[in-house]
């Protein structure tokens, strides 16, 4: 999970942390909770880089709390107690079972998170976990959702939809630009990207312009800062439907250019090479339902055996 907070420390470690230190091996924790010593590892490690010293000491037959990690497993034992005691209603319902999709932020709050309730009906609770790395699934993730030109080693994976791109800006600064403006009209004001620039290398490079990043443009390290930036009048951006399709059907952002070009990234959902549990499998197939497949890729999907990637 991407974390941006500066007084708290990540709150997924804290189970993990609690649990080694009450047994006093990785191992043994890493059973307990169903996941690898390697995840608990990474995780008491990401834990220890945030608090800037050292929580356990690494010994032959096990660990052991350093004085600071002793001091730290108290509080934190109290703060779990508390979440533990909180009402039922912080709690996934009985009746549904879980499935942990790892996702990146934008594709969470941009496409997933308005068809939520369809996905998962009353037989399903998702978990999501907010990360841009690959995810583990020997962390015991179920799903995930990426964007890259896969495919990747080790997993199964199927691209959701075919990005048609092409620029927008906020209402304001498309009058300002005029009806048809050309490339080098669009350079005139910043320019808005995430991690990755080649698409607007590439929709530049249509009409003779090469760019390169300058002072003046931004670049945010996921999709959705984009859009409310370009929102917000900041600057010119790239439409990443059906990422985008909200806040164009809304008006607060207009497409300033009719020229688009195919993106050479694509968002996949990715599943482990072994069989999918029941719930998994079927959130999947409601998933890519919703996202335009047919039942022919679906059932090539979830069919069991290793597949291609």
């Amino acid at each position: 999970m991407v974390h941006s907070s500066q007084t708290l420390p990540p709150l997924d470690t804290l189970e993990t942390f609690a649990r080694a230190a009450r047994l006093g091996s990785f191992s043994a924790a890493a059973e307990e909770g169903g996941v690898t010593h390697g995840a608990v590892s990474r995780q008491v490690a990401r834990l220890e880089r945030w608090m800037g010293v050292r929580l356990f000491s690494r010994e032959a037959r096990g660990v052991t709390l350093t004085p600071e990690g002793a001091r730290f497993f108290a509080r934190a034992e109290e703060a779990l107690a508390l979440l533990g005691d909180s009402d039922e209603r912080w709690r996934p319902r009985r009746s549904k079972t879980v499935v942990r999709l790892s996702v990146t932020p934008s594709v969470a709050s941009l496409w997933l998170f308005s068809r939520l309730p369809m996905l998962e009906a009353n037989d399903i609770h998702l978990d999501m976990i907010l990360e841009h790395r690959l995810a583990d699934f020997s962390e015991g993730i179920d799903l995930a959702i990426r964007c890259g030109k896969g495919p990747w080693a080790g997993v199964r994976s199927l691209p959701l939809w075919q990005e048609k791109l092409f620029p927008i800006a906020s209402p304001a600064l498309a009058d300002r630009l005029g009806s048809c403006p050309d490339a080098k009209a669009l350079l005139e004001l910043p320019i808005l990207h995430d991690s990755n620039i080649e698409g607007w290398r590439r929709w530049l490079a249509a009409e003779g312009v090469e760019y390169v990043p300058r002072g003046q443009d931004r670049r945010f390290e996921d999709y959705n800062l984009v859009i409310d930036a370009c929102a917000q009048g900041i600057g010119i951006a790239l439409a990443r439907p059906p990422l985008v399709d909200a806040a164009l059907a809304s008006g607060r952002l207009v497409a300033v250019s009719e020229r688009t070009i195919d993106h050479h990234l694509a968002f996949h959902l990715i599943r482990p090479n072994d069989a999918l549990k029941g719930s998994a499998a079927e959130f999947a197939r409601r998933f890519l339902e919703a996202a335009g497949h047919d039942e022919t890729s679906i059932a090539a999907f979830l069919a069991p055996g290793r597949g291609r990637g």
